[in-house]
């Protein structure tokens, strides 16, 4: 015979996932009110990481382009019908040969890029140790594994390192190694579940673009909503084993976590930033909601990701391409000014990854899968108006060339990483650990922010 309680159990829960109860709030064994937020005691500061992944691999080689000289010409003769004839040359602190061109789609960055708050990173990818093209064919150096595969390179990337065993995302680590895991409100998604934020005592509070989640039972018609709090109060006062016991302390954490969390974003403060209806546009304005709390939630330190997909260009690249750059430089541009607008813009760092960069050579309508590419890197903190790394030679059958116009990066992604967990708080021994390949190249030779 089924008893009321194991009836309201189902129902309630039932409710709860048609409501839209994130899973990380159900789940995680970390989960705190806001007033219990745990902080180290080696941190007086704060702090937000803001990692926006565009999936699919983006062919960010032709971002940021040569505008002149034999780059140039190199250039033209690879990216064939692909070529961005009206590139905006780029004031770099540090000059290439070639000069740097920005994709005109990505004009909204410019102000930022010119203010010193945006950097680029060039010829970065998943690297093992360093490589040359003789040591590719033969084989004499490790080399990351899968190389151009969506799911293993995204895997590498959000990792921070060859996965094999590996079921803990950077992000979520650093969290872990810093104590500021604790506290919901320090992990964030507004792209669901993702490695990146996935630790051993940590996964991502998912919440909504509109920035808030609404548990419906306890939301809406009064009666209803007293009629619900108390089967749940009832659920969670009658357990009699420890199973029980902690899925009833999970489950009462987890609502007062999504109340809580929601009084303070509807008593937040509007922003005078506009943000675009776009996609990434709305998720960038969650994040600048949240961070808009931050005093209030107490964590002095916090990491968000969002996305933008369609980057897997084999077709359509020419018009597909232009209307992604701009998506991001928009949704970009409109953050930084809500960053700057809270006085944060030293606080937070926003920065780019994606599956890999793309083929230079073109299939006829789009590019295939690559493997070097550029990143960005913006805030107050960030070393801008510069090209860290370096400006790729597009040439096919050039030396970097693996085949195909799949070039080989000159900077790891852990050379990457390396510096934004240092500034996030990380000491460097403990970088290391995080990123082990990083001990093979000359880890801090980029120097990405003004420290």
């Amino acid at each position: 015979m089924t008893s009321y309680n194991d009836k309201s159990r189902r129902a309630f829960l039932s409710l709860c996932l048609k409501g839209g109860a994130s899973v990380a709030a159900l789940t995680s064994l970390q989960l705190h009110a806001l007033s219990n937020t745990l902080n180290s005691t080696n941190l007086t500061d704060y702090k937000a990481l803001v990692c926006i992944f565009l999936h699919g691999g983006s062919d960010s080689l032709n971002m940021l382009v040569p505008t002149s000289g034999q780059y140039r010409t190199n250039y033209e003769q690879s990216r064939q019908n692909l070529v961005v004839t009206d590139a905006i040359s780029l004031t770099t602190k540090t000059q290439f040969e070639g000069g740097v061109g920005l994709h005109p789609s990505m004009s909204s960055l410019t102000p930022i890029f010119d203010s010193g708050q945006l950097a680029f990173v060039g010829g970065v990818g998943t690297l093992m140790a360093p490589t040359t093209l003789t040591d590719y064919k033969n084989k004499s150096v490790s080399l990351p594994g899968h190389l151009f595969s969506h799911n293993d390179q995204q895997a590498t990337w959000m990792h921070g390192q060859e996965k094999i065993s590996l079921n803990t995302g950077w992000g979520a680590r650093m969290l872990e190694r810093l104590n500021q895991h604790s506290s919901f409100t320090s992990n964030i998604s507004l792209a669901g579940s993702n490695p990146w934020q996935t630790g051993v005592n940590t996964s991502p509070y998912a919440l909504s673009r509109s920035g808030v989640m609404k548990i419906n039972p306890l939301s809406g018609y009064q009666p209803q909503v007293d009629h619900v709090k108390g089967i749940i109060d009832r659920l969670l006062a009658n357990t009699n084993n420890p199973i029980q016991d902690a899925y009833a302390n999970r489950l009462g954490r987890s609502i007062s976590n999504v109340q809580n969390m929601n009084n303070l974003l509807e008593q937040a403060p509007a922003l005078t930033t506009q943000f675009s209806d776009n996609d990434l546009s709305q998720q960038l304005a969650a994040v600048a909601k949240s961070l808009s709390i931050q005093a209030q939630t107490g964590s002095q330190r916090q990491i968000f990701f969002v996305s933008l997909g369609g980057f897997d260009t084999h077709d359509e690249q020419l018009t597909r391409q232009p209307a992604l750059f701009s998506t991001l430089a928009t949704a970009l541009s409109e953050f930084q000014s809500a960053v700057n607008e809270l006085a944060l813009q030293n606080n937070v760092t926003t920065f780019t990854m994606s599956d890999f960069g793309r083929t230079l050579t073109s299939n006829g309508d789009g590019t295939d899968h690559g493997w070097a590419g550029n990143q960005l890197l913006m805030g107050g903190a960030v070393n801008g108006q510069d090209l860290h790394g370096t400006m790729l030679d597009q040439q096919v059958n050039g030396p970097l060339d693996v085949g195909g116009g799949r070039l080989i990066p000159q900077y790891a992604n852990e050379q990457y990483f390396a510096p934004i967990a240092k500034w996030f708080g990380l000491p460097e021994s403990e970088i290391y650990e995080l990123f082990p390949n990083s001990r093979n190249f000359d880890t801090f030779a980029m120097p990405l922010f003004n420290m």
